[in-house]
């Protein structure tokens, strides 16, 4: 078995942490669960991560044929945007998906058309690739509660939306640990201080929900889970703290979305009113960035967030 490969990282029980190499270092982020020589892939970012995850799996002296199960949390492209050709190296294994998410990943043509109404073809090609469908043989539907079992290793999906209606997160009762996408919010490495992890929720378009999104982040902290393992970026612990932190972060969004529903040029307004909250809260959890640096780390995530919430504001009026 050689070295794990720089983008890498063991976190135990079987779980690799696989750096994708979306936008920066330490953003994106794939996981491998490794259990008696058997393999699962839980999110799988673009199609230009594909050669890091069969990188990451020969490191561990595994083969291709030996990954039995590929799991996107939802069908958003930073997540799920390389299972198509991912599965085309890997013989045996099924695609898990949600119910929601089933008909995007075999027919990938509405998801990329939607992506490239956002980003331009050329964007698109740069970040993402060629998207490839998955043939329907291979793709297996989830439902609340189901329970796979990989080399005899259980991993129980629960609906979880609030992030998007086709997201579920997997619970892993060997590490005591969530897989939740993006439905726990996004704590970069960057912010880390003595005081521990910082995280914020993420409302990306087109189907934020603020009211499952926090029954959903209350459903996952009753498990007292020891870890979450967040694609954007890696494992975090002191989950009630963090929990809790990410509801009180939603209510101040929605109370400042709903205080600027019909302000006259709304998204840039939203977009301050969060710039001003992260940064307010990068401080006091005692980071040294300055408010631009804040802003410079940030401002993908403000601009996606401050998207969502405006698509919400005006379901909620309609």
């Amino acid at each position: 078995m050689a070295a794990l490969p720089s983008y890498a990282q063991s976190l135990g029980h079987g779980i690799h942490a696989i750096d994708t190499g979306f936008h920066r270092p330490l953003f994106d982020a794939s996981y491998l669960v490794v259990e008696k020589g058997r393999a699962a892939f839980v999110d799988t970012g673009t199609n230009h991560a594909v050669p890091r995850l069969l990188g990451t799996l020969a490191a561990l002296g595994l083969a291709p044929e030996d990954v039995d199960f590929v799991i996107p949390t939802h069908v958003h492209l930073d997540h799920a945007g390389g299972v198509g050709l991912l599965m085309q190296h890997l013989p045996r294994a099924t695609a898990w998906v949600h119910p929601r998410g089933v008909r995007h990943m075999v027919d990938p043509s509405a998801l990329v058309a939607g992506a490239t109404a956002v980003y331009g073809e050329a964007e698109m090609e740069k970040s993402y690739g060629r998207i490839v469908g998955v043939p329907a043989e291979r793709v297996r539907e989830t439902a609340d509660h189901m329970t796979i079992e990989l080399a005899g290793r259980p991993l129980t999906f629960l609906d979880a939306p609030g992030h998007a209606r086709h997201h579920h997160a997997v619970w892993d009762a060997r590490s005591r640990g969530f897989f939740t996408g993006d439905t726990f919010g996004l704590s970069y490495r960057e912010f880390d201080t003595a005081a521990g992890a910082w995280i914020i929720p993420t409302t990306t378009p087109v189907q934020f929900e603020p009211g499952p999104l926090r029954a959903t982040v209350l459903r996952l902290m009753s498990y007292r889970p020891d870890s979450i393992y967040l694609t954007h970026y890696g494992r975090i612990g002191d989950v009630q703290r963090l929990g809790a932190d990410l509801l009180e972060q939603l209510d101040a969004m929605v109370t400042l979305g709903r205080s600027l529903r019909d302000a006259p040029d709304r998204h840039e307004a939203i977009k301050r009113g969060l710039m001003q909250q992260y940064q307010a809260r990068v401080a006091a959890h005692g980071c040294r960035f300055t408010p631009d640096e804040v802003e410079r780390l940030l401002a993908m995530d403000t601009e996606l967030n401050a998207q969502g919430m405006g698509i919400w504001l005006d379901k909620e009026a309609a």
